[in-house]
């Protein structure tokens, strides 16, 4: 299973939002952030964009130039001559953003254990601010992993780009058997290519785009939602319509 809008409902929520440096506002700080979101594709960028609209903080026109995505770490544009990076905790270890403190990887820690997705923003200078984002679990993904268990289904397996701490509070409140996380979708399409040879039968429930190549390599290959990303449901050997 993959674990975005899969066994969650892939409906995000921005619950924390603090800046780690005070002599910056608030307000601006959104904005920024929002408006390079507002360019990316990531399922996590609508949570941000409707936190913005609902403290009627203005993004849409802010200019952004050299916008590019870092894949499976997140993005950074250019405002006002300022490179921004958004992204994982990792992704600012590498720039080597120099405030990167203990202090801050607390926090973020504390916060993925709670099953929150945590973002760092800022330049690459400094972390300028903390976002974390909650994805529902959907109702019936424990109940339907149970059913599956007593079907006979012994190895469910939950895929994710998102952290470990993350992940395993997800895995263990929907009752996998096994979570493997912090995947890019090229590792996602290792492990079906993996379980493959280690099982001969490998069944994959994913949505997005990213879970095309794992999709295409599984046995079977199960897209959720008939309104799903067409290369999802054109790579699926089933497409659930509801």
């Amino acid at each position: 299973f993959d674990k975005t809008g899969t066994l969650t409902k892939g409906v995000p929520v921005v619950t924390d939002y603090r800046l780690i440096d005070n002599a910056i506002d608030e307000k601006e700080m959104l904005a920024v952030i929002t408006a390079l979101e507002y360019r990316s594709q990531h399922p996590l960028a609508s949570a941000i964009i409707k936190k913005a609209d609902s403290n009627n903080v203005p993004y849409s026109d802010i200019h952004v130039e050299d916008f590019s995505s870092i894949t499976g770490k997140g993005i950074r544009g250019k405002i006002n001559d300022k490179m921004y990076y958004i992204g994982s905790p990792a992704l600012f270890k590498e720039i080597q953003a120099a405030n990167f403190s203990n202090t801050i990887e607390k926090d973020v820690k504390t916060l993925q254990k709670q099953g929150k997705t945590v973002m760092l923003a800022g330049t690459e200078n400094a972390v300028q601010a903390i976002i974390a984002v909650a994805d529902e679990v959907r109702e019936s993904s424990k109940e339907v992993l149970q059913k599956l268990h007593q079907a006979g289904i012994k190895k469910t397996i939950m895929l994710t780009g998102d952290n470990h701490s993350t992940a395993n509070a997800i895995g263990e409140h929907v009752g996998v058997t096994d979570v493997r996380s912090e995947l890019l979708p090229q590792d996602k399409l290792d492990v079906i290519k993996q379980l493959k040879t280690e099982y001969n039968h490998v069944g994959m429930v994913g949505d997005g785009v990213n879970d095309a190549p794992a999709l295409a390599a599984s046995t079977v290959g199960i897209a959720m939602g008939g309104a799903g990303t067409d290369t999802a449901l054109e790579t699926a050997d089933v497409a659930l319509m509801g």
